[in-house]
């Protein structure tokens, strides 16, 4: 990859308007799923130096996974074509604004996040800015990717086969006899088992 870069507007802004219209406003976290899924569209080779052309997912070859909820997803999956309902997008909730993107066919993968100043460099280069919030929202469009974010060439895990699936995989609960869907199931003392009956759920039953 060549020197640290940042795209031009009339990249960035149809995707920040994209990313607002999903919200009725625009914020610092969504510019910034923005910017993290280009760079990792660009470190995987998906676009190139000048951040063009706009990448098109329609292969499903990229896989995004993000590390938290919230309207920087939405920013992530304009910029890449990665969404939930489209099987190429994964949340797995730390609570940290960071996104691994994965090309599906050669297994790379780089994970991005924030650079730890980048908050206080985009304070410095809006010292006008009327509040911290609107410092964020204006110096992330336009901050080099040198001192927005950083990222690291990751392995993930488990494997792609195993983290997409097939939408085909269908299997039934031996306990509570619902349908599982790609493959999430769990074999237990030889029965095949949901996550909820294996001891994996989110809820109990009231009362």
């Amino acid at each position: 990859m060549s020197a640290p870069n940042v795209p031009d507007a009339d990249i960035l802004n149809p995707l920040l308007e994209e990313s607002a219209s999903l919200h009725h406003h625009l914020c610092p976290r969504q510019v910034l799923g923005v910017r993290i899924g280009l760079l990792g569209l660009r470190l995987l080779g998906f676009i190139n130096d000048k951040y063009e052309p706009r990448f098109n997912n329609d292969s499903k070859r990229l896989l995004a996974i993000v590390e938290i909820n919230g309207c920087g997803v939405d920013g992530v999956s304009v910029a890449t074509g990665c969404w939930i309902g489209r099987r190429t997008l994964r949340i797995v909730d730390a609570g940290k604004v960071a996104a691994t993107l994965v090309d599906t066919v050669s297994g790379r993968a780089f994970r991005v996040s924030p650079s730890h100043e980048s908050r206080s460099h985009a304070c410095n280069l809006a010292p006008e800015a009327s509040s911290r919030w609107h410092a964020y929202l204006q110096s992330y469009q336009s901050m080099a990717d040198d001192l927005l974010l950083k990222y690291e060439e990751v392995q993930l895990l488990q494997s792609v086969e195993e983290i997409i699936s097939y939408p085909e995989a269908v299997a039934l609960c031996d306990e509570c006899g619902e349908e599982i869907f790609n493959a999430r199931e769990e074999i237990l003392e030889d029965r095949l088992l949901c996550l909820t009956c294996a001891g994996y759920a989110y809820y109990r039953i009231a009362g």
